[in-house]
C-alpha cells in the first residue's frame, strides 16, 4: 500500500470532520427508512438533484407504511426527473415488503436487506453501516476510485466491481465499529467531492503526499477509452419524455398525442423516431410504468 491503513484513516476521516457536507440524511435525526430512500435516490443520480425530490418525499411519505399506500402511479409522479423511475416503483414494493415481512421497520442486517425489492450490495451495506452503525463494507464508484488512486497507483478503478476491489475495499475498513461507520461515509465523500472522476482536486486531498497515483505522476487511465454516457437520441431520453408527458396531466393520453408531445418535447424528429417511441412506450408498459387504457390511451399505473 501507499501508506499504512492507520494513516489512511487518520488523513480521511480529520479532512471529513472538517469539509464534510451537510445533508439531511445524514443530520443524525434521519431514521432508516429515510436512510434507504435517499440510497435509492442516490444510485447514479448527483446529491444536487436528489436533495430536494428527498425532503418531498419525506415529507409525503414519512414511515414505508405511508408510502406502501400510495398508488404506484403517483409515486412515479414524484419521482420527478430524478431518472431511471424503474426506482420508483422498486422502492414503493421495498415499503410493500418492510411493512408485510418486517412489520413497518427497516431492517437492519444486510442478509434481511438483500430481501428487499431494488435492494442490492451496495445499497444493503449502506443501509446498514449509516442507519444502523453496523461495522460493513460500503464499496461504491467513489470508494473504488480513491483506493485505486491512492493505494494502487491507478487513475481509475475497474468500470464494474471486481473481486480484488471487495478485497481492497474490506483491507481498509477500521476493525471499531463506530469508526468503521465514518470511514465508510468518509472515504466516500472524499471521492464525490475531491478525488472526482474528471478533475480531481488534488492539492486539496489530504492524502496528496501519501497517494501512490501522485507519486507515480498521476498517469492517466491505461484501460480502454471511458466514453461519455449518450443522451440525445437514446431509448432513456425517450422513454423519460414518454413517462414525463404523462406526469403532467391526471389523465390518460391517446398513444398519437402521447407520442407526439414526447418526441417534440425531446427535440427528435417524429419522421425518424416514431418507430423508437413506439417500442419505448412498449417496454414502459412491460417494465410497470405505464399502463394502457381503453380507446389506445396511455397513463401512468394506478
Amino acid at each position: 500500500m501507499a501508506a499504512p491503513v492507520s494513516v489512511l484513516h487518520e488523513r480521511v476521516l480529520t479532512w471529513f470532520d472538517a469539509h464534510r457536507r451537510v445533508l439531511p440524511w445524514r443530520d443524525g435525526r434521519t431514521d432508516a427508512w429515510g436512510v434507504l430512500v435517499s440510497e435509492i435516490m442516490l444510485q447514479q443520480t448527483p446529491v444536487v438533484r436528489v436533495e430536494p425530490v428527498w425532503r418531498a418525499w419525506m415529507e409525503r411519505w414519512p414511515t414505508p407504511a405511508a408510502l406502501a399506500a400510495e398508488t404506484p402511479g403517483e409515486v412515479v409522479r414524484a419521482w420527478g426527473r430524478l431518472g431511471y423511475p424503474r426506482r420508483a416503483l422498486r422502492l414503493r414494493e421495498a415499503a410493500v415488503a418492510v411493512v408485510r415481512e418486517h412489520d413497518g421497520r427497516v431492517p437492519d442486517t444486510e442478509e434481511a436487506l438483500r430481501g428487499l425489492p431494488g435492494v442490492g450490495s451496495y445499497t444493503a451495506a449502506a443501509v446498514a453501516a449509516f442507519a444502523h452503525g453496523r461495522r460493513t463494507v460500503v464499496v461504491d464508484t467513489n470508494v473504488r476510485r480513491v483506493l485505486a488512486r491512492a493505494v494502487q497507483g491507478r487513475a481509475h478503478a475497474a468500470p464494474a466491481l471486481t473481486a480484488a476491489d471487495t478485497r481492497l475495499a474490506t483491507a481498509t475498513v477500521p476493525a471499531d465499529v463506530a469508526t468503521s461507520v465514518r470511514w465508510n461515509v468518509a472515504v466516500m465523500e472524499l471521492g464525490a467531492v475531491v478525488c472526482r472522476a474528471r478533475g480531481p482536486r488534488c492539492p486539496e486531498c489530504p492524502l496528496l503526499d501519501v497517494c501512490a497515483w501522485v507519486a507515480a505522476g498521476s498517469p492517466p487511465d491505461d484501460g480502454p477509452p471511458r466514453r461519455g454516457q449518450a443522451w440525445h437520441g437514446t431509448d432513456r431520453q425517450v422513454r423519460g419524455a414518454l413517462v414525463q408527458v404523462l406526469r403532467e396531466t391526471s389523465r390518460s393520453v391517446p398513444r398519437d398525442d402521447l407520442v407526439g408531445r414526447a418526441l417534440e418535447a425531446a427535440g427528435l424528429d417524429p419522421a425518424r423516431h416514431r418507430e423508437q417511441a413506439d417500442r419505448c412506450l412498449a417496454g414502459l408498459v412491460e417494465d410497470g410504468l405505464v399502463e394502457p387504457v381503453r380507446g389506445g390511451r396511455f397513463r401512468l399505473p394506478a
